[in-house]
């Protein structure tokens, strides 16, 4: 098994304590940890207006060093619209009540004796990095014209920017994920449009 040494070793310059933080980061936050199996995750796609114009929210992950949305894993004892509302305040600073959700038109009804949750703008599985370990996220869109209210979580990234358009597509390939961009690019051109805006007190 390769050690926390050979792996600083590997680096020069680079701490042995911060190698080993990193690598406790990563695997610690996966729930199951056994060969090919799956976590569920929630991602939150911000879309705040500015003048008119819609602007997403993205944030250098931590430790993968990338351009993405926040999100994260859905805790054992949490439920999806649980965890992405948790998620986006100890990540942005953003609580749930200064959001609206995207939603398609033509949605279920509340449901006698279940929670209800909202819909995600998408639903899709892939490996996480060079581990034999896969994510299903789901990914929930959300529209705000307010700045946030508190402050990410210590520990948390603190690099944020929001983008248009133009800017998400210049962003090099290097810097960010090509579904993240994709995802982005549809929910400027396509979703704003096709879903509303609806209160995140519908859902439970």
């Amino acid at each position: 098994m390769c050690q926390f040494a050979d792996v600083a070793g590997a680096w020069p310059g680079v701490s042995l304590s911060l190698v080993e933080q990193t690598i406790q980061e990563v695997l610690m936050a996966h729930i199951h940890t056994l060969p090919g199996q799956y976590d569920l995750t929630v991602s939150a796609y911000v879309i705040r207006y500015e003048n008119g114009h819609p602007l997403l929210l993205l944030h250098r992950h931590k430790v993968l060093g990338v351009w993405m949305q926040p999100g994260g894993h859905v805790e054992l004892t949490e439920d999806p619209w649980q965890a992405v509302a948790h998620e986006l305040c100890e990540e942005t600073g953003y609580d749930l009540a200064q959001m609206k959700i995207l939603q398609p038109a033509v949605r279920p009804p509340r449901l006698p004796g279940v929670k209800l949750h909202p819909l995600p703008a998408c639903l899709r599985s892939f490996p996480f990095g060079d581990l034999d370990h896969q994510h299903t996220d789901l990914s929930f869109v959300f529209a705000t014209d307010q700045v946030p209210l508190g402050r990410p979580g210590q520990g948390e990234s603190t690099a944020f920017r929001w983008v248009d358009r133009e800017a998400l597509i210049a962003l090099p390939a290097a810097e960010t994920y090509e579904d993240v961009r994709t995802l982005g690019l549809y929910i400027i051109d396509t979703l704003l449009n096709a879903w509303e805006a609806v209160e995140v007190g519908e859902f439970d």
